[in-house]
């Protein structure tokens, strides 16, 4: 009988044990402000990639991009992937996060807080601390190619938020053998590396969003694969309210 009773219980706990799911985890938004021409760049490149393919704290979903600043390009090396864009983009966090001057690499996490972009150890730190935010449902759907573009639906169910809603078009994964500059004769690979960061409009508070929204792709982007990324975020303070991801 005693035997019976324990295997029963085995079953039972094992049969319990199969039908657990863990509970989803929640995107943060990673943005790696980097440069080619920049000799401490390559650890953080690294360290994003490692973010990226590892996911290690729990409970966080990452969602890596990098983004490439232009303030380099005169020291020897243009960077292929810069744009003033993105530095412009850098500088509004600066002023958010009351920073005298920008600086390379810089590791964003959220719009919350900023850490120096090769510093696992901060960075890790940083997200851990983010993850316990909420942040409203966003809803991403499968892209649909049709020639130079990408279309995919995007929802926003009504809250107690408003912001700029973003859609961010990034190359999964490049690869440039550097010639000149602080990095000359060195490969340096990257992922999630931004091509396009698309201004899609204001999501006000208390009132839903869904549209269709077209992201051009140009030519030869996208032979190691593309990701798209739409995020929302608070004009005011910087911090990231909504952000999800689909790859391809």
């Amino acid at each position: 009988m005693r035997k019976l009773l324990a295997t029963a219980m085995l079953v039972l706990s094992g049969g319990m044990a199969a039908n657990t799911v863990d509970p989803p985890r929640a995107a943060v938004l990673l943005e790696l402000f980097t440069s080619e021409g920049c000799s401490s760049c390559p650890p953080a490149d690294r360290l994003l990639q490692t973010l990226d393919r590892t996911q290690p704290v729990a409970g966080a979903d990452l969602i890596v991009l990098s983004e490439h600043v232009d303030y380099w390009d005169q020291l020897g090396w243009k960077d292929p992937f810069s744009s003033a864009e993105f530095t412009e983009r850098q500088q509004r966090y600066s002023n958010v996060f009351h920073i005298d001057s920008i600086y390379t690499p810089q590791l964003v996490i959220d719009g919350r807080k900023e850490v120096v972009g090769n510093d696992a150890v901060a960075a890790r730190a940083a997200i851990e601390d983010v993850v316990k935010s909420p942040k409203s449902q966003l809803t991403l759907s499968a892209p649909t190619r049709e020639g130079d573009h990408l279309t995919m639906q995007v929802d926003l169910p009504a809250g107690e938020r408003q912001g700029v809603l973003y859609v961010v078009l990034a190359e999964n994964k490049m690869q440039t053998q550097v010639l000149r500059g602080e990095n000359s004769g060195r490969s340096l690979s990257h992922v999630g590396v931004v091509r396009k960061l698309i201004k899609v409009g204001n999501v006000k508070k208390d009132e839903s969003f869904s549209q269709a929204v077209q992201v051009p792709v140009g030519a030869g982007v996208g032979a190691q694969g593309l990701r798209l990324v739409a995020f929302l975020q608070d004009a005011r303070t910087a911090r990231v309210l909504a952000v999800a991801q689909q790859k391809l």
